[in-house]
């Protein structure tokens, strides 16, 4: 399921059928299937929830297929379906526009003359192998959380974050590699949403050959072979933003400055603006679907964007981008959160810890200081964090490893014409280890 959205190969839609069909035969699956699936790829994938279900064939005319399993869609239908619906999203005048827009549309649906299906009422179980309520709202998600999720940095400091994002609507995390910018930028999202709603949240990654095409809108090939006018990932946040004024959405940029922010955003550079989010600041992009189409920037779309500042081979930020929006420089963080964290989830001992961390606060002592590297190139906390779940068995072995794989190489690049001084830095992390 996850490989699907990024590849054509037929290996991989035969296999998703396949493993598809075989999980609706296991109790208790159902249509809670579509719903999983939903959840890790809320962008791609429908929920056919029974709420969702009532939706798309009352609301949008279009039946559910019933092939399969306990007169429930096959596989093959689920896609069929699934494309379906995404090519009736590119209609201007369609009720929703994407499956984040149809779940809340179906969620907030009532059916003409059903009294009991109140706003907010859960949707009995159809039978007893299923399970089926609607998506309700998951807890509230704070600062607290993102701290017991094992960030390092002071909640003060975060709240801080969250308080520039509010009032400038676009803030980006740089810093040297590290320091954690692409995980906390889905963390911060979700606090400024108030809860953990991945529907909310949509991350696209910034490369050269990214056009405004690709990002805002621009005519692409359709099913038919003819050329179909569409909305990228920017303009499809845009409009659910102005269709759910009452909730925030996120959109988070990995890598800003590796493609050409000015380029790909167009006349949207503009529009996101603090200032500049009414609909009297509307502009006609470049790409219209009728004469008079102008378009704004809803205040409930915030933007995060992260930049690596210690990659040699992109250019700077224009003047343009800088302007509108807030830049805040994450540090290698270690200190106390660090060593407390690690310590209790993997169970390596302080006085390890400390020794790790006083090497590398050395090293990166060395990195500030030199002319031609700088503090922008220090080594980040992230590096000497295992992942959540891992059992760190041999910890002399964990740490020789992350640095012969990870810290040694981006010595090597860092000082690639004194490759005899990148040795010597990662042979005084090892020494006596």
């Amino acid at each position: 399921a996850l490989k699907l959205p990024e590849t054509d190969e037929a290996k991989i839609t035969d296999d998703f059928v396949r493993l598809f069909d075989k999980a609706q035969r296991y109790k208790g699956v159902a249509w809670n299937l579509t719903t999983g699936l939903y959840w890790i790829r809320p962008w791609y994938f429908p929920t056919l929830d029974s709420q969702s279900r009532k939706y798309i064939s009352e609301k949008l005319g279009i039946s559910i297929p019933s092939g399969g399993y306990g007169k429930r869609c096959s596989g093959s239908e689920y896609l069929e379906l699934r494309e379906k619906l995404e090519k009736r999203f590119y209609e201007e005048n369609f009720p929703v526009h994407s499956f984040p827009e149809l779940s809340l549309e179906a969620w907030l649906y009532k059916s003409p003359g059903d009294e009991k299906n109140q706003k907010g009422a859960v949707v009995e179980a159809e039978n007893d192998e299923e399970f089926e309520g609607k998506i309700v709202p998951s807890e509230p998600y704070t600062v607290d959380n993102i701290m017991n999720e094992g960030c390092f940095f002071e909640p003060l400091f975060l709240k801080d974050l969250l308080e520039r994002l509010r009032l400038k609507k676009n803030l980006i995390l740089q810093g040297p590699p590290g320091t954690g910018k692409t995980w906390l930028s889905k963390r911060l999202a979700f606090a400024l949403i108030g809860q953990r709603d991945e529907s909310k949240v949509r991350a696209v990654q910034f490369h050269p050959n990214l056009s405004y095409e690709d990002f805002v809108r621009g005519w692409r090939p359709s099913g038919d072979g003819k050329l179909t006018l569409m909305d990228g990932p920017f303009m499809e946040m845009v409009n659910v933003a102005k269709e759910n004024p009452d909730s925030v959405f996120v959109m988070i940029i990995e890598e800003i400055n590796r493609g050409n922010p000015a380029q790909i955003f167009g006349e949207m550079l503009t529009l996101l603006e603090a200032d500049k989010r009414t609909p009297t600041a509307a502009l006609e992009l470049s790409y219209r679907r009728k004469d008079f189409e102008p378009v704004y920037v809803p205040d409930n779309l915030y933007v995060i964007g992260t930049m690596n500042i210690a990659d040699r081979s992109l250019a700077l930020v224009d003047f343009a981008l800088r302007r509108r929006f807030a830049f805040v420089t994450l540090e290698p963080t270690f200190g106390n959160r660090w060593l407390e964290w690690v310590h209790k989830n993997f169970e390596l001992s302080i006085e390890f810890l400390r020794e790790i961390e006083y090497r590398i606060l050395k090293l990166n002592e060395k990195i500030s200081n030199d002319s031609q590297l700088g503090p922008q190139f220090k080594i980040g906390h992230s590096f000497l964090t295992p992942a959540r779940g891992n059992k760190i068995k041999n910890p002399q072995k964990w740490f020789r490893q992350v640095v012969e794989t990870e810290i040694r190489p981006l010595l090597e690049e860092y000082w690639f014409d004194d490759i005899e001084k990148a040795q010597k830095a990662a042979e005084e992390l090892l020494n006596g280890i």
